[in-house]
């Protein structure tokens, strides 16, 4: 299995007896010797499989932020053994290894292979998971994925996975909410972000020439975009400086616009190397945004985008939608979709970006760490 045996040697390397797997496993097994005077051997350790899109380590950031950092939190504890599985070589049997648990998320179980699993799950007595941070299931939200090119066997994929699994862990309240209109029960297990991967100070932004404001994401939010355009276009601080909204990724569009600029990611499209990308050029911002349009799909979403730029450093504006509920209560700013209340909370961004780097810093620190948290080993059964 291409980049298995680095995968788990890499997870499991923490967790006592455990060796990574050979050439026929997707496992990293645990040997229990016998105890002495006859007594029975060790239970062996939980197994938990894991199927994200990506290997060796490359994955795209949703699986670095919802399943992988957890599944090395989880090694590191004991209380399992993981392992990344190849969904066509488990569903065919190919890979022989019996799992404890099986995880998958998103659409990276393929379509045709995703019931010869499931029948494989329940002979062997595997429990499967469901792992969603998005909605991919209201007709609005559908067609929003299919023109960010999300074909219907991707999408069924999912539907089909989360209707056939033992349990379903999803990101936010509000989507959980929509999975429920759709019968399908889930937990909420919020996002957080990895200890060690972002910085821990607040920055200090270049004091001379335009002043300039961070927009990252993936590009599905060219609607979000086109919120800010009345926004940015002429908007001076307080000093008379320029303000520039810089954009990483978010829209297809691949040059900049007389109204935002553009800053090229290079090589930097793996997920850690793309935070190394922004921490190296994290002086040059003085805000980190986050504008969202009013759909369903927006308000299922979480509030990652607060956490990543607090941790880098950044005082965070963001859309007054459900998606940010409470982030002012931790140091972020909110706005509605006027253009003057997203300058009005620009300024006053600008202007106490220290203090509230620090209480949102300090909250996230407290409470938003990835880890191996209750709710998610709970439902995966352990």
């Amino acid at each position: 299995m291409p980049g298995l045996r680095s995968v788990a040697a890499r997870l499991l390397r923490r967790v006592p007896g455990a060796r990574a797997a050979g050439p026929t496993g997707s496992d990293a097994a645990v040997t229990v010797a016998p105890t002495t005077g006859g007594a029975p051997a060790a239970t062996p350790t939980p197994l938990v499989g894991f199927v994200v899109h990506g290997a060796g380590g490359v994955h795209p950031a949703s699986a670095h932020v919802r399943v992988t950092g957890r599944m090395s939190a989880l090694a590191a504890s004991g209380a399992a053994r993981v392992a990344q599985v190849d969904p066509v070589r488990w569903a065919d049997g190919t890979d022989s290894a019996h799992l404890d648990v099986l995880l998958v998320q998103r659409d990276a179980f393929p379509a045709d292979r995703l019931d010869a699993a499931l029948a494989r799950a329940a002979a062997e007595g595997t429990r499967v998971v469901a792992e969603v941070d998005d909605d991919f299931f209201s007709q609005e939200a559908r067609t929003r994925l299919a023109r960010a090119e999300y074909d219907p066997e991707r999408l069924a994929s999912v539907d089909r996975l989360v209707r056939a699994a033992d349990a379903v862990v999803t990101s936010t309240e509000p989507l959980r909410a929509v999975l429920a209109a759709q019968g399908v029960d889930a937990v909420v297990v919020p996002n957080a972000v990895q200890p060690g991967m972002w910085g821990d100070t607040a920055v200090r932004p270049d004091p001379a020439g335009p002043r300039r404001v961070l927009y990252m994401g993936s590009a599905t939010h060219g609607d979000d975009l086109a919120l800010l355009r009345p926004v940015f276009d002429g908007f001076t601080d307080a000093d008379g400086r320029p303000v520039r909204l810089e954009v990483v990724g978010v829209t297809a569009d691949a040059a900049d616009q007389e109204w935002y600029d553009r800053l090229d990611l290079g090589t930097a499209a793996h997920y850690p190397d793309f935070v190394a990308f922004l921490r190296a050029r994290a002086e040059r911002w003085s805000a980190g945004v986050a504008p969202l349009t009013g759909d369903r799909f927006n308000d299922a979403k979480s509030d990652l985008k607060f956490l990543e730029y607090s941790m880098l450093g950044l005082p965070f504006v963001g859309s007054d939608r459900p998606s940010y509920a409470g982030v002012d209560e931790h140091g972020g700013l909110l706005a509605g979709d006027d253009p003057s209340a997203w300058r009005a909370a620009l300024l006053e961004a600008f202007h106490e970006s220290a203090p509230r780097v620090a209480r949102a810093q300090a909250y996230v620190r407290a409470e938003r760490l990835v880890g191996a948290e209750p709710t998610w080993r709970t439902a995966l059964g352990l």
